[in-house]
Formats: structure tokens, sequence, C-alpha cells
């Protein structure tokens, strides 16, 4: 018995109770082998496909719909169109001033005869202004490391195309957390609207950025509106799960102590419980900012430019030296503006305990730097040969990074195709062919049965009916070559994650080299992964599998070290008191402890896994990936739209299935809240 298990100590089993829980596992898994055996006779052809006269005709109904809305819908005074290009103006105009200041300059005129105007920011401004700004939230520490970040993209080649990403993700983010804040405040304030947002935070989470690009497209127009459109609505979603926590979790006290003062509800709002809940409101903005930076790519396809486009065009022409500068430049940004948000959140504690005249010495310093900067701008638009970072401190090393690949190629070819051969024939060809052979109202059953065993009626409803959608629609053979695949990559995450986690989670020198690395992989662009593997491996389903596998095993590694590390000292001593070796305190305590938290992680690399297979259809897939990315090409919205939705819907099957195990794991082993 293990520890945890006499701690908490379960009620005496009923007799039958352990043969029954091991015996319907067992029949379900015959039953399964029996169904896959059976060659197609055995059963109605309705069984093996869904019948093409009971497929719902979706896509086509939704490309309608499109096509009513942009052409003949109206609001009375104007239509549609001329609303959303309304907004799409507006939004390019706070953009141009944005990439004016930053990246472009005012510019009159086009092509030879433009003369600037005003020049943008040049960049040993940009770098004073960002460090003097990073001082003030965040210390020496962090100005520093701001300095030095914007001077890698200077001395890369980079600066220029990170400046339109920069414009962009700022303009994004500030759009989205605001938008996602005065959601979340009325969410709190109307709980109906609060259960009608959450399906639509959760579709917006898990749904590809791909599926929505078109509709962006059809509704704004081609260009940078459409691309940041489509990135607030991929950034969104956290920012209004975060508020409503954080309003939620502020002190009763302080919502009644505005009462009794005689403050209004709008009083109470802005000026007592959101600046008491600004630490963890913060949370939100970063995680708008560091996934506005995870669509930059994507959005590139239509119109943002910026380090995106570099990426893609890298990918486009496999240069794998340019794509990885412009990657690794666009993972720079992203730890800057991590750093920068957190800064933010702890800078009204930090302010609190420092004294006045400290407090007034950083701010002489922080303005003093501020007008340095403001006048170094000055004497670039008088003189504006000293704005550019000159040619001959660039470095680069694109050249290298090839060197090194074609090298691979070259010295072992032989060994990674044997390695690819292998993986295909003797795991992923025989895994797609197991998913493909399974009859699907024998899959609708299975998973309804355990959406109704882990989380009771309801949860068996809605996954059964999510699940049933992907025939419906006539995708279930394409959605099954997405469960396979991305299967085969959670299970490899796991294999890997599991044991990395548990190794790092007491060891404080072995964790920190461990977070930097998987810190390293969550930030990188999606895209990046592909070029060095496509020209290793060509492309594939085993291409896709190594690509999704290093996206996605982050969250495996950091949600088992967590749930290590939070197992009470108590259970581990009492348990090395009783004599258990260390395989035994790993196998009996620590692991049955932290299951819940590696459930969890699973949830997110499934999540992850799933929007990383969307791109890999980039190189060869035939999964829903595919089928969204074709439809992008083809201008077909109902079809793009359907495949994202089942993307989504995969998704979220997973995620409540895994959810509720998570929490029955939590009531069994005592830790739940």
């Amino acid at each position: 018995m293990s520890v945890a298990a006499a701690t908490h100590p379960a009620p005496a089993p009923r007799a039958g109770v352990p043969l029954l829980r091991f015996a319907v596992p067992l029949a379900l898994v015959l039953v399964t082998a029996v169904l896959v055996s059976l060659p197609t006779s055995a059963l109605p052809a309705w069984a093996w496909k869904y019948p093409l006269a009971w497929q719902a005709p979706l896509p086509a109904w939704i490309s309608a719909f499109m096509k009513w809305l942009m052409e003949t819908a109206s609001l009375g005074l104007f239509t549609v169109r001329d609303l959303t290009r309304g907004v799409a103006s507006a939004l390019d105009a706070v953009l141009f001033a944005a990439k004016a200041v930053l990246a472009t300059g005012v510019v009159q005129g086009a092509g030879a005869s433009a003369t600037t105007i005003a020049p943008p920011i040049p960049w040993f401004a940009m770098i004073l202004a960002s460090s003097a700004a990073a001082y003030a939230v965040g210390g020496r520490r962090l100005a520093f490391g701001m300095a030095a970040g914007l001077l890698y993209l200077a001395v890369f080649g980079q600066w220029a195309s990170a400046m339109i990403t920069l414009a962009s993700v700022l303009v994004a983010s500030v759009i989205g957390a605001a938008s996602g804040l005065l959601i979340g405040l009325a969410c709190v304030r109307w709980r109906t609207l609060e259960r009608l947002m959450s399906p639509l935070l959760d579709m917006a989470q898990t749904m590809p950025v791909f599926a929505y690009l078109l509709p962006m497209l059809i509704l704004f127009g081609f260009g940078p509106a459409s691309a940041m459109v489509a990135t607030v609505i991929y950034a969104l979603p956290p920012m209004v799960r975060v508020t409503i926590v954080a309003i939620r979790a502020v002190p009763v006290e302080i919502r009644e102590l505005g009462i009794m003062s005689g403050c209004t509800r709008r009083q109470i709002t802005w000026k007592m419980l959101v600046p008491s809940a600004l630490p963890a409101l913060m949370v939100g903005v970063n995680q708008v900012i560091m996934l506005s930076l995870n669509v930059v790519i994507i959005a590139s396809m239509i119109g943002a430019g910026g380090l995106g486009w570099d990426v893609l065009a890298a990918l486009r022409r496999l240069d794998i030296g340019g794509g990885l500068e412009a990657g690794l430049a666009i993972t720079v940004l992203a730890v800057l503006l991590d750093r920068f948000a957190q800064g933010m959140a702890q800078r009204a504690e930090r302010v609190a305990k420092e004294d006045g005249a400290g407090a007034g010495g950083r701010r002489l310093a922080v303005r003093a730097a501020l007008v340095a900067a403001l006048g170094l701008w000055i004497a670039a638009a008088v003189w504006p040969e000293i704005a550019l970072y000159p040619n001959g401190w660039k470095l680069s090393t694109a050249p290298y990074w090839s060197q090194l690949v074609s090298w691979i190629n070259v010295n072992f070819f032989s060994v990674l195709d044997a390695i690819r051969t292998a993986a295909l024939v003797n795991v992923l060809t025989p895994v797609k062919r197991f998913m493909l052979a399974l009859p699907w109202p024998w899959v609708v059953a299975l998973v309804t049965l355990a959406g109704w065993r882990l989380g009771g009626l309801r949860l068996a409803l809605t996954t059964g009916a999510m699940t049933l959608f992907l025939a419906v629609v006539g995708l279930w053979q394409t959605s099954m070559l997405t469960v396979y695949l991305c299967g085969v990559a959670v299970v490899i995450s796991l294999a890997i994650g599991v044991p990395i986690g548990v190794a790092a989670a007491n060891r404080p020198r072995l964790w920190r080299v461990v977070e930097a690395v998987i810190d390293t992989l969550q930030t990188l662009p999606a895209f990046i992964y592909l070029i060095p593997i496509v020209m290793l491996f060509r492309v594939g389903d085993f291409t896709a599998l190594i690509a999704i596998v290093l996206y996605a095993v982050a969250p495996a590694i950091r949600y088992t070290a967590h749930g290590v590390r939070r197992v009470p000292v108590a259970l581990i001593e009492a348990g090395q008191m009783t004599g258990c070796s260390r395989r035994q305190l790993l196998t009996r305590i620590r692991l049955p402890l932290a299951a819940p938290d590696i459930l969890l992680g699973l949830n997110q690399t499934i999540m992850l896994a799933l929007s990383m297979l969307v791109i890999t259809a980039l190189v060869g897939t035939r999964d829903l990936g595919q089928e969204t990315y074709m439809a992008l090409s083809k201008a077909d919205v109902g079809r793009g739209l359907v495949a994202g939705v089942c993307v989504a819907f995969i998704g979220m099957v997973a995620d409540r299935l895994i959810s509720a195990a998570a929490e029955r794991l939590r009531r069994r082993t005592g830790l739940a809240a």
C-alpha cells in the first residue's frame, strides 16, 4: 500500500468491484480489436463510412451565408461590408501610426520620388528609450536585458522587420487586452453572458488560426487589418478568463468598503476592483502578448509583414539560416515583452516598498534617458545617415546553419533515412491503419461512455455530440488521421517529458537548464521547426511528427516537475521512515500524487500538438490541417471553418475528458480544493 493511500484511506471495497473495474476496460479493448479485424462485409456499409446522404452540407451553408453577409446584408444606413471595411480603415490608421514611429517613418510619395518627412526612431534612440522604460518597471537587470536584446536585433540585421512586427504586436496586444478586460468585467457582472461566452472562448482557443484567416479576409480585406483582427481573436480568450478569475478573487471587504463609502458601480469597478486585481490582470496581458507573437508568421500570409514574412519566405525557399535568424528574432522579442510585462505586474509592490529618495532618483534617471533618446531622434532627423546601423557591423550565422544541415545530410543520410523508414513501418503506418479501420459508431460510443464514466450524463452528451459532428460533416476519415498523428506525438512527448520532469523536479541546477531549453522551444515560432526537419527527413508524416513533439513536449516536462514538487514533504518522509526505496518513493508516492498535474500537462500537450498539426500541413500531411490550408488557398470559407471546428472539437473533447479525470484523481488522493 502506498503512503498516499494510507494517509487518505478509501472506503472498504464492495465484493466484485475490483473485478468489474478491470473487466469493463478489458472487454472494450477486446471488442475494439475484434471490430478492427472484421472484414468490411461483416458490418453494414454505413458503419464503416458515414453515408453521403446523411451528411449536413454545412460548408455550403456557411459559404452562402458569408456571401449574403458581404453582398446583401444591411444595417440600415450602411451595409455590413461598409462597417467591416470602416473598422479595417480605423485599424490601418492606428497601425500606420505605430509603424511610422517604429519602422517606416512618415513618407510622402511613392517609389523613387518618395521623400521622408519624419524618420522613424533610430535604433540607438529606441534602445535607450526602451532600456529607460525597462529600468522604470524592473530595475537594472531588466534594463540591461532589454538593451542586449534590442542590440541583438540590430547586430544580426533584423531591426527593420522586428520593428514592423513589434508595431503590429503592440497594437494587437493593446486592443486584445482592453477588449478582454471589458468582456471579462461584463461576464463578472452578468453570469448568463459568461455561460454564453465560455464555449466561444473555447472555440477561439482551440480552432486553428488558418481556419478564420479566410473569413477575416472576406470581412476586412487583404492587409494588416485582417491579420490584426485574426490575431486579436486568437489572443483574446486568456485575458477574458484571467479577468473573470482576478476580479472574483478580490476580497469582498474591498467591494463592501466602496459601497459604504458611497461609490457608484463604475467607481467600485475602476478605482477599487481593477487596481486591486492589477497584478493578476497583467498575467493576462502577458498571455495576450505571447499569443500575438505566436500568430505573426501565419498572419504574414494575409499581409502582416515583418519577421513573420521573413520566416515564411525562408520556409518556402528552405533557407534554414535565414529562417532561424528571423525566428530567433521573434523569440528575442517574445522574451523582452514577457519580461517587461512581468516587471509591470510586480511594479506596484516594489514601488510600495521603496523609500521616497530611491524612487525619486530612479524617476530622474528615467526622465534623463528619455530626454536623451528624444534628442538623438531629432539628431537623426537632421543627419539621416547616422540613423542606420552600419552594414559593416552586422553579423550573420545563416551560412553556418545551412552548412551544418548539409554536412549532416552528406554524412548521415543513410542513418536518418533508416530512422524515418523504421518509424513509418513499425509505428506510424500501423497506428494510422488502426484508426482508419475503427467503425465510427463504435468510436462515438466509446467517447460517450468515457464522458459518462468521468463526468456524468452532461459530459457524455457533450463529448458524444462533438465526436458525432466529425462524421456528420463528412470529415471522419480526415479527423481520424488528425487523431492518429496527434496521438502518436502526444505519447512520445509524454515518454520524453515525464522522465525529464521527474529528474529535474528536485534538482535546481538541472531544472534551470531544462527550463531554459523548454522556454526556447515554446517561444520559437512553430514554422521554425519545419525548416531543418524538412531538410533532414523530407516531407511526410515523420517530419510532421518530429516538429509536433518538439513543439508540444514543454508542457509535459513543466507540469510533471510542478506536480512532483507539490508532493507534501511529510509524505516523502513517512515513506522513507517505512523503508521505501527510491523507486518505491517515486512509483507509490510522487507519481500517484502528481498524476493530476501530469494529466493537466497532457491536456496542454494535446492542445499544442493540435495547433502544430495544422501548420505541418505545409510538409505534406493529409489531415484536418491540410483541409484548412487547402480551403484557404481555394478561398472556400465554409470548408475551412468546418475543418477548423472539427480540430476545435477534437481538442475540446480531449480537454473535457482529461480535466474530468484529473479532478477525479484529485478527489481520490485527497488533493481536491
